[in-house]
Parts: C-alpha cells; structure tokens; sequence
C-alpha cells in the first residue's frame, strides 16, 4: 500500500492532553486552531470549506472519512477554510463514480495538513466533556514543549473577530440580473449554497464585504436584506450590528443564518456567549414553536443567542428551540419582517426540513412588495 512510511503525529490540547496519530498520506506539518468536532457522516467535503470553520481543527466523528471522493460543484467557498483535520480512518481510495478527485488529491490540492488512525471516539468525548479548546495538530513530536510554548500564544475564539478574514473584499453579484427580487446580502462569511437557494427562487443577490455601511447596502435599492453566516465571535462584529439595526429600521424583510442570526439578537441588545463544545453536525433536533413540527437541522456554530434576555425582549418572539439542550434556534421580531434560525437551512442533511425557510424570506418580500405598490 502507499504511505506506509507516514510520519507518526499527535494531537495536542491547550490543556496538555495529547492523542496520537499518524499524518495522512506524506506530508509534515504543524497547524493550530480550535479543536471541535462534526457528528455528521457526510458532508466533508461541505464542512472543509464552510467558512463558518474558519481557523478550526475539524475532528470528525464518523469512522471513516473519504470513501466517496470528492466533486467540484460540493464547495461552499473559494477555498478550504478549516486549519486541520484529524480522524480515525482515512480512504485513500474512493467509490463514486460522480466524484472528480480522491480527498487526498483534493487536501493536497488545497494544502490541508490531516493527520489519521487517532482514537476519535475518545477525543470527541473528551471535547464533549472539556469543552472546544485550541490545539495543534504536529508531526515535530519530539519537540513538544516549543508546541506547547506556540499554543500557548494561539489567540482563544472568544473574542475574536474572524469575518474580515473570509469576507468578499469587493461587492459582487449572484444570479440573474432579471430576477423578480433585489436582496442586498452582509457577507460575514457567506456559503455558495445559501447564494443558490436563493437564486433559484427568483432573486438576484448584490453581496457587500462584512463591514459594509446600511447606506452601502441599500444605495441599490433591494427588496431584501440578509445577513450571512461566519466564523468567529459575534460580539467584536460593531459594524454589522450597526448596519443590521439600520435593515431593521428600514422596514424591508431582513433574514439571519447563524452568525447573522447572532448579530440579529446583538442589534436587539440580546447578547450572546461561547458554548461548551457548540453544535456542528448534521441531525440536531428543532422544534419549531410555531408550528408545533419537529425538524431535523444541520448545525455549525461555537456562540449562541442568550435565550433568557430574548425571552424578555418585548420585542423578540423566540419560534425555535434545540431539543437537546434547550437553546435558542430561531426568532423573529414582532410586527416586522425580521427573522433568524441558528441552523442551515440551505445544508439539507438528508431532510429537507428546513428548506420552507427560504420561502418564508421570499413569500416575506412578495407580501411586502405589494403593501408598498398598494401605498
């Protein structure tokens, strides 16, 4: 078999703990990043470039990764966004005859430094117990006090503000210019998937950069505005709070994923905090209050919405819960077209139970579209 040599590696964890490894196929390296895990066992290729895992160490639970290869048209950016990989079993082959590349063509392609055969099952259930914590993923073993010295100094993801580093420079435009509705979308680290969803449904999407002013956002005059996904902490993020107070103010249908969704509830002076591990995968239970249905949700997020001060905004109605934890997962304001889940609507992890959202936010704009026609 090839890659018989490969170079033994560990995983190392901000509190000292370290796992053992070996790097995937011939490659040496050392990355840092926060180590969190995805339960989900498909998708990575999805996962890699989601730019919601900016500057993270993907720990993937299932116990194989690789086996169907990967495709071009399954990225959600321009570029791998996690720091590292770290699983059980890695298939150098693979079997799907839709595939264009293997995942080792495609890391390497890409850069991505991985490291195999680590007894996952004991490190995400340390991270469940411990908590997401920053780690480095090495094949320089035997100099593990400089590594530990280097992680020390690796900045925490409380925080940190990371949309700048995955954010459009310049504003550019998805889907057909003669589309039925203008929406002015935030790019806080925006995946392709969501820019299709809404393509497909009759919408024409100018993206601004993560620190666009109101005033940038609605000089083209849109129908809509939606505020994206993204890594990092929600709290630094001062000018899209400021922008998204302005969309609300505007009267016009806004819509929040994840990180959008977060800066929702900061514009509304609902804070937000770290959780313990987050959730990242792909079959998270939601009960939506509204309707009283339960859905099945794919996941990614490290920071969440404080539900006891959402609870007593007079402002906010809560229409999402997390069944396992209790958490906020959706809300909207009352008496106008404001709306936020904190899952993927557009990641369809098998069900497509949360795709109605989508037609929501449009089925918003048509109604509001035609109150100001009737004015």
């Amino acid at each position: 078999m090839k890659y018989q040599t490969r170079k033994k590696a560990i995983l190392l964890l901000a509190d000292g703990t370290i796992f053992h490894g070996k790097s995937v196929g011939d490659k040496e390296g050392t990355v840092f990043g926060e180590a969190c895990f995805n339960t989900g066992m498909t998708g990575y290729q999805e996962i890699f470039t989601d730019p919601s895992y900016f500057g993270q160490i993907m720990v993937t639970s299932t116990a194989h990764i690789g086996n169907y290869g990967t495709q071009e048209d399954e990225i959600e950016s321009s570029a791998v966004q996690i720091s590292g990989l770290v699983c059980k079993n890695f298939s150098y082959t693979y079997s799907r005859p839709y595939s264009d590349a293997s995942l080792l063509e495609f890391m390497e392609k890409s850069n991505l430094f991985a490291i195999s055969d680590v007894d996952t099952r004991a490190l995400v259930g340390y991270i469940r117990d411990n908590g997401a914590m920053n780690a480095v993923i090495s094949t320089d073993i035997h100099n593990i006090e400089e590594l530990k010295k280097k992680l020390a100094a690796v900045p925490s993801m409380e925080g940190l503000e990371l949309a700048s580093k995955v954010s459009t420079k310049e504003p550019y435009y998805y889907g057909e210019a003669s589309a039925k509705y203008k929406i002015s979308a935030l790019d806080i680290g925006i995946k392709k998937n969501i820019l299709r969803n809404l393509a497909k449904r009759d919408a024409y999407i100018k993206v601004f950069p993560y620190n666009a002013t109101f005033e940038e956002m609605s000089e083209w005059n849109p129908d809509a505005y939606f505020i994206s996904n993204g890594p990092g902490d929600p709290a630094p993020l001062q000018e899209a709070v400021a922008a998204a107070k302005k969309m609300i103010d505007s009267g016009k249908p806004l819509f929040g994923i994840c990180l959008g969704h977060q800066v929702l509830a900061l514009a509304n002076e609902v804070s937000t905090y770290k959780m313990h591990n987050g959730h990242r995968g792909i079959n998270h239970p939601v009960m939506n209050l509204v309707t009283g249905k339960g859905e099945i949700t794919s996941q990614n997020h490290g920071f969440a919405v404080n539900k006891e001060e959402a609870e007593a905004n007079p402002d906010l109605e809560i229409t999402h819960l997390h069944l396992n934890d209790d958490t906020l997962a959706g809300m909207r304001m009352k008496g106008k077209n404001v709306f936020s889940v904190q899952y993927h609507p557009e990641a369809s992890p098998g069900p497509n139970d949360a795709n109605y959202l989508f037609d929501q936010f449009i089925e918003m704009i048509e109604s509001s579209s035609n109150q100001t026609n009737v004015v």
